[in-house]
This record gives structure tokens, C-alpha cells and sequence, in this order.
């Protein structure tokens, strides 16, 4: 499995620490999990921002799970290019969600914009 297929499978798992993250500033108790959505929608300052940072991780990790695919799938891209910018965006993902969770909203902006850099870079690589 190359490195940007493990790429992948760790931005599986960071909507969820994004998610235990908020539900643990925000009490989450056993009682809550009859409803977990709404209590995450009552949560407020660094609880909700990261449940927003989870939601968000959750709407990027599509793109750029197919773009790592397509990228290996068409053969037209060097390994290392490849793992470069897969690299880059969980790395940028990561300072992503942590300027989310801070309330670094322009530096937050910014990193999106590198998340989707990184995708549309696989998908050119690939061409």
C-alpha cells in the first residue's frame, strides 16, 4: 500500500477525533447518545467549532479520496508526486482543523484552500 493510500485511511479517522473532541468539551454523557446530532447542534464555542472542523472533514474526504485513486488508477503520475500532495493535505487538514477548533478563521481559510489545491494537483498529476 503506497503512502498516500495511508493518507487516506488517516483522514478517515480525523472527522471522528474531531467529533470525540467536541462531545468531550461539550459533557457528552451516555444519556446523550439517544440523540447525538442534536446535542452536538446545541454545542457552542470550541465544542462546535469542532464539531463544524468534523462535518467539514467529513464533505473534503471524498474529493480527495478519489483524486488519490484516479491518480494511482491512470498510471500518469510519479509515486512521489503522488504521496507529495496526499502528504500536504493531511498535514494542511490537520493545521486545518485545529485553526477551526482556535477560531483562526483567516489561517483556516487559507488551509482550505491548500486542502483543495492538494486535490486538484492529484487530479492534474493524473492527466
Amino acid at each position: 500500500m503506497t503512502l498516500a493510500y495511508w493518507c487516506i485511511f488517516i483522514t478517515i479517522f480525523l472527522p471522528i477525533l474531531c467529533a470525540a473532541y467536541a462531545k468531550r468539551l461539550g459533557g457528552f454523557t451516555l444519556a446523550d447518545n439517544h440523540d447525538p446530532r442534536a446535542f452536538l447542534a446545541n454545542l457552542s464555542g470550541k465544542a462546535a467549532r469542532a464539531d463544524a472542523a468534523q462535518r467539514n472533514s467529513y464533505e473534503i474526504f471524498p474529493p480527495f479520496a478519489t483524486a488519490v485513486i484516479i491518480a494511482h488508477a491512470t498510471g500518469g503520475a510519479a509515486q512521489g508526486v503522488i504521496n507529495f500532495w496526499a502528504l500536504l493535505f493531511v498535514a494542511s487538514r490537520i493545521a486545518f482543523i485545529l485553526c477551526y477548533i482556535h477560531d483562526k478563521m483567516l489561517a483556516r481559510s487559507l488551509l482550505f484552500g491548500v486542502n483543495l489545491l492538494c486535490v486538484i494537483a492529484l487530479f492534474i498529476a493524473a492527466a
